[in-house]
């Protein structure tokens, strides 16, 4: 199996000084192993991270660094829940979740 790796041009010290954050956009295309699972990584009050441990590999989703980030992942995660609900449901009906259940 051939591995390739991303390759990100770094953010310049002068764009840094300045405040800018420069944005950076790919495609990640993957499938959970038997023992993937969700969770959160507590960073500190109000900073939190969704961890997807994908088995093998692991993807980490950060609050954003701008003004109001924690209601943008906020947001997010409110839609990627819905979302993923509805994909649970229609490959497994049987094991349907009711809003507030817990697995």
């Amino acid at each position: 199996m051939r591995s390739w790796a991303l390759q990100v041009r770094l953010m310049s010290d002068q764009l840094r000084r300045k405040g800018r954050v420069g944005l950076v956009a790919f495609t990640v295309a993957c499938s959970p192993g038997r023992d993937a699972g969700a969770g959160v990584r507590q960073i500190g009050p109000g900073w939190a991270s969704l961890v997807l441990s994908m088995d093998p590999g692991r993807v980490v989703i950060d609050v954003p660094s701008v003004s109001g980030g924690a209601v943008v992942l906020a947001r997010f995660c409110r839609e990627l829940a819905r979302e993923a609900s509805r994909i649970a449901a229609d490959l497994d009906p049987d094991q349907a979740i009711t809003p507030g259940e817990k697995p």
